[in-house]
């Protein structure tokens, strides 16, 4: 069944979204279903296509953070029934080594399946009005849209009393920043954290640090969101450059055991490397765009630096577990977001680079439904 719909377009790395109307020539495969979307967060990912142009695929629909409603499966394989609530996240093959290890983020194909093609099979079945054809399913989901096909897989049942059009952003960015807490540090009480950068990740890291009872200072140079990170539980420090190592080891007793970085940048990676006590754990969530030089020292006594993720989850598995602490008051990620409609994302786009919001996200038309 041929279905037209709404969704917002990236035709080149240089102009802004246009909201076009899109055709999906079929309905779900094997293994598929086919998503009303109620809410998608705007990522710094999406953003991050025009950074690297020529790697992703345009014309294409980006957007990875979607969440809604089934509205028609393809099969009973999918394990889920029409009118479930769901929560959309990365696409994995699910057969590899690490997928088959509860490791799917670090799937042998994630790079393909998520930003570099999709899967190229069902590129045919997802054009604009007129035919042309578009990249398909970005991140497995290409959720700037009134509707998502995905596959199944990459789609998390939640309860129907959440309100789910604001659940998408616990997929990806949410999942990230709080997944290497719980999961990649396996962080609680009594343990110190030092966050550096409260954007949407930092900030869900700190949420999740103060949910298992430990000791966070969060690091950026923006006031809104220093205040936004001591409403959250954490001690704010501003990202100065003097001594800026130093001011967090007083802070923690004499170092931090776990830090994260979430900005990618030299500087800040190297004063988080000498803020960590000995045998201390760095971890980078950020995508590093130039050489990274360390500074002598910084990895004596002990201390370890790796890259994370997608928060080393298994989202089926940890975004129950996000919804459960935000029941109980302890994970209130809705405090991050404000929502646009999606014909609004370029403005959410321009507030985003701007550090007014620190998670968007865009509603379709259609509300959640």
């Amino acid at each position: 069944m041929t279905r037209r719909f709404g969704a917002a377009v990236l035709r080149s790395y240089e102009s802004s979204f246009a909201l076009e109307e899109v055709i999906l020539s079929s309905g779900p495969a094997d293994g598929e279903i086919l998503v009303r979307i109620a809410g998608c967060g705007l990522c710094r990912t999406d953003l991050a296509v025009r950074r690297s142009a020529g790697r992703s695929p345009l014309p294409a629909v980006l957007g990875h953070e979607g969440s809604g409603v089934v509205v028609e499966t393809g099969g009973p394989a999918t394990g889920l029934n029409v009118g479930d609530h769901v929560v959309l996240s990365f696409d994995s093959c699910g057969h590899c080594r690490d997928c088959l290890g509860a490791a799917p983020a670090y799937c042998d194909s994630f790079a393909a399946l998520n930003l570099f093609g999709g899967r190229t099979e069902h590129a045919a079945r997802f054009t604009d009005a007129a035919g042309g054809a578009l990249a398909p399913r970005w991140f497995g989901q290409s959720s700037f849209a009134e509707y998502a096909m995905v596959p199944a897989r990459n789609a998390v049942r939640v309860d129907p009393s959440l309100p789910v059009e604001l659940l998408g952003p616990l997929g990806c960015g949410f999942l990230t920043g709080a997944g290497a807490v719980l999961n990649s540090f396996g962080i609680g009480p009594g343990d110190t954290l030092a966050v550096f950068g409260a954007g949407a990740v930092g900030l869900a890291a700190v949420m999740a640090a103060t949910a298992a009872g430990a000791v966070s200072v969060a690091v950026d140079r923006h006031p809104d969101r220093l205040a936004l990170a001591e409403r959250l539980g954490a001690i704010p420090l501003y990202a100065a450059p003097a001594a800026l190592p130093d001011r967090v080891r007083r802070l923690t007793d004499g170092g931090a055991r776990y830090a994260l970085d979430t900005t990618g940048s030299g500087r800040l990676i190297n004063d988080a490397l000498r803020a960590l006590r000995p045998r201390g754990q760095l971890g980078l969530v950020a995508r590093l765009h130039s050489a990274l030089p360390l500074e002598p020292g910084t990895l004596d006594r002990g201390r370890r630096i790796s890259h994370i993720c997608e928060g080393d989850a298994v989202p089926g598995l940890l975004i129950p577990r996000l919804t459960g602490l935000w029941r109980a008051g302890l994970f209130p990620f809705d405090q991050l977001i404000r929502t646009y409609p999606l014909a609004d994302i370029n403005e959410a786009e321009r507030d985003c680079d701007a550090g007014l919001v620190v998670k968007p996200v865009l509603i379709p038309r259609d509300g959640p439904g």
